[in-house]
């Protein structure tokens, strides 16, 4: 569903929203995307385990964990942070993930670098048993299928697509969706400009830029300028944004509005991917900072 986002803008922009984050109540936006081939691909080689990686409060871990307990799978989550595993009654997204029937193992920060490796990967098969691997963030070849379905016909009017970039794979997917008219722009979550060659490795389609300007320090970083945005945002309009990933997409795509970034008249389509289960995890950590926290009810 794309909604149209009514606020007073510039140079006659219209802004629109697809609201991926309604397709499920638990596996929203592109973690749907991600998961739908991949889960398939699982069933059709017999697996009936699900490993994969992330963080502790990973939009991809608590979508995996919903997910499997809704096909049948039983799901192991390897959790960046050993620190970690007598904090998950404190914690909203391993608490969720745990309740859904997934089994955690926690590394340190350095054992999890070595996530890629064929070496690690032979560990966790001695220990677990068979599974089928998704990686963290669930960007893969699948992954990216699954995100080619994001754009549709009813979309052909937009000249811009815009969406925040964690792994490369939702943008990848857009990109090879995107029809020769459209540009698509990328808002990266993480500092740094690898994230250019890990999309390449999926589209090759030249229309596609990353806007490394609204960050806010990285992954997982916000401020208060954000959290005001954030919070004006979602009274204006009733949407609900996360902080991690379309909440900086956002800000930084109304920001470039009133810089007249875009030509007059630009048709723009926002891409909502989830993440909303973030929410109560990143109110925690702006409490104990004596932050104003996240006011979209969700």
């Amino acid at each position: 569903m794309n909604q149209q986002i009514k606020l007073d803008l510039p140079n006659g922009i219209n802004l629109f929203m697809k609201r991926e984050d309604l397709l499920h109540p638990f596996v929203s936006g592109n973690k749907f995307r991600k998961l739908k081939y991949n889960l398939l691909q699982a069933k059709i080689e017999q697996q009936n385990t699900i490993l994969t990686f992330g963080g502790a409060f990973s939009n991809h871990i608590a979508a995996v964990a919903y997910a499997g307990k809704e096909q049948g799978f039983k799901t192991i989550g390897i959790i960046r942070g050993d620190e970690l595993g007598d904090q998950i009654n404190n914690n909203p997204t391993l608490k969720f993930a745990q309740e859904c029937g997934m089994q955690f193992k926690f590394i340190s920060r350095e054992a999890y670098r070595h996530k890629h490796e064929n070496d690690y990967l032979n560990h966790l098969k001695k220990e677990f048993g068979a599974f089928y691997l998704i990686p963290e963030g669930g960007t893969n070849e699948l992954a990216v299928k699954g995100c080619e379905e994001i754009l549709t016909t009813e979309d052909s009017k937009f000249d811009y697509v815009c969406c925040a970039v964690g792994t490369g794979g939702t943008i990848a997917g857009i990109i090879k969706s995107a029809l020769p008219h459209q540009k698509i722009l990328g808002f990266p979550a993480l500092k740094g400009d690898f994230l250019q060659d890990e999309i390449r490795i999926f589209a090759s389609n030249m229309g596609w830029k990353l806007i490394n300007d609204y960050h806010f320090g990285g992954y997982g970083k916000i401020s208060e300028e954000l959290i005001q945005f954030m919070n004006s945002f979602f009274s204006k309009t009733k949407i609900p944004i996360d902080p991690i990933y379309t909440g900086k997409m956002v800000f930084g795509v109304i920001d470039l509005i009133h810089k007249g970034y875009f030509a007059k008249n630009s048709q723009i389509l926002l891409i909502h991917t989830g993440g909303l289960q973030g929410i109560e995890g990143m109110n925690q950590k702006l409490k104990k900072k004596k932050l104003p926290i996240l006011t979209t009810n969700v």
